[in-house]
């Protein structure tokens, strides 16, 4: 049983406090974040990014895990956050400066990550609510509410003080990351990436959090705006983006322990990373077009269940959406959101997207364990998040951050 609740109707129950359970100062928050994602996106490199935070969240999950507990940790395009029970900090700091070491070093990819006690942000009255989605058979993301983990981010990204250092080591399930799927394109229109933060911090700023997501709701059900769909436009390709296998590869482990050098492996190890993604990928796409199934594997239903396991809705503090919606909806939803952001009760980001990107997290596919992280094309995500920056730098003069000294 996990220590932490489990929601499994999105629409009726993640934006209800009472649903969360609220973390007491044993708790951490363990936050990572790609830099400079503007000249990265400038380089056509966005899968690159998905791949690294798809990666955060695959390590963080493995190496701060009590026991059979699921971990509350969350996909964010360029980034993750994740929940750190008591008495695996030093677990979490372990595979955070693993993972900016590897992150920049062998992707070339700069990560900023950092470690946030719950304590000092609720010295500072900013409580964190978490909770599990679960999807079935233990497949479960994490969801956060309350402006403590929306805190957490900024005070890693605005003080170096909170940051942890990169250093070589285990990155225990960065071999279970993967992105050969085509990018999905809508069925409905675009896809649209929405961010939602209240301005208030306490109850009333849940409260409105929670109408702007019935509202949405009332837009368009967002269990019907599934970007995935039920899966049938899923498309393997053969053979996977070139880019895709070197990422594989890159992201490459060992016998099941994690990788203990930092991934830094040599090109032995990740041409039999690529030759074994070409024959699996080979073989998936044969018998998706054969309509066959292999022992205990069935290709549609795995395509089924992938499209049912995608964190297309989630909150971080306030919802986070991937939606297939209609032009109609699309211009609903920002303008319901221009008016709440024009009462001065929300703040919010917007980005359109033709595709939704599909980055996934497998264990052991025969035994039901998988799920997948999506993104509107071209980094929808961070675009929006760039747009509610400038809805926060707009503020300043009338919100200032804190940015506490760590203890």
């Amino acid at each position: 049983m996990s220590a932490l609740p489990v929601i499994h109707d999105f629409a009726a129950e993640a934006s209800d406090p009472g649903r969360y359970a609220a973390l007491d100062g044993d708790w951490s928050l363990a936050v990572a974040d790609v830099t400079g994602s503007t000249r990265l996106a400038g380089q056509g490199r966005h899968r690159d990014v998905n791949f690294v935070a798809a990666a955060v969240v695959a390590v963080l999950s493995a190496a701060v895990r009590a026991g059979d507990d699921p971990v509350a940790c969350q996909f964010g395009g360029d980034g993750a956050i994740a929940a750190v029970p008591p008495g695996r900090e030093e677990e979490a700091r372990v595979a955070l400066a693993a993972l900016a070491d590897w992150s920049a070093a062998v992707m070339d990819v700069p990560l900023r990550v950092g470690l946030v006690p719950v304590r000092a942000l609720l010295d500072h009255g900013l409580e964190v609510l978490a909770a599990l989605h679960d999807f079935g058979n233990g497949n479960c993301f994490g969801l956060f509410l309350g402006a403590g983990v929306v805190a957490a981010d900024a005070w890693v990204k605005e003080d170096a003080r909170w940051r942890l250092t990169p250093r070589p080591g285990p990155l225990p399930g960065l071999e279970s990351v993967s992105c050969r799927w085509n990018p999905v394109p809508p069925r409905r229109g675009m896809v649209l990436c929405v961010i939602v933060d209240a301005v208030d911090p306490g109850a009333a700023g849940l409260g409105e959090l929670a109408r702007i997501q019935r509202a949405i709701e009332a837009i368009v059900p967002t269990a019907g705006a599934a970007p995935l769909g039920s899966g049938e436009r899923l498309e393997a390709r053969w053979p996977p983006a070139w880019r895709a296998l070197l990422m594989e590869a890159r992201g490459t482990g060992g016998n099941g322990g994690g990788i203990g050098d930092g991934g830094r492996l040599g090109w032995g190890v990740r041409t039999r990373r690529i030759a074994s993604a070409l024959a699996t990928s080979a073989l998936l796409v044969l018998l998706l077009k054969l309509g066959l199934k292999l022992g205990r594997f069935d290709p549609e239903d795995y395509r089924h269940r992938m499209a049912e396991r995608t964190d297309f809705r989630k909150s971080a503090g306030g919802p986070r959406l991937v939606l297939d919606v209609t032009l109609e909806e699309a211009d609903a939803i920002e303008s319901l959101l221009a008016r709440a952001a024009e009462a001065g009760t929300i703040r919010y980001g917007t980005a359109r997207a033709d595709a939704t990107t599909v980055t996934c997290l497998v264990g052991d596919v025969t035994a039901d364990r998988h799920v997948h992280f999506v993104d509107g094309a071209d980094l929808g995500f961070w675009r929006a998040s760039v747009m509610l920056k400038a809805m926060k730098v707009r503020d300043q003069p009338l919100v200032r951050t804190v940015v506490p000294v760590p203890p």
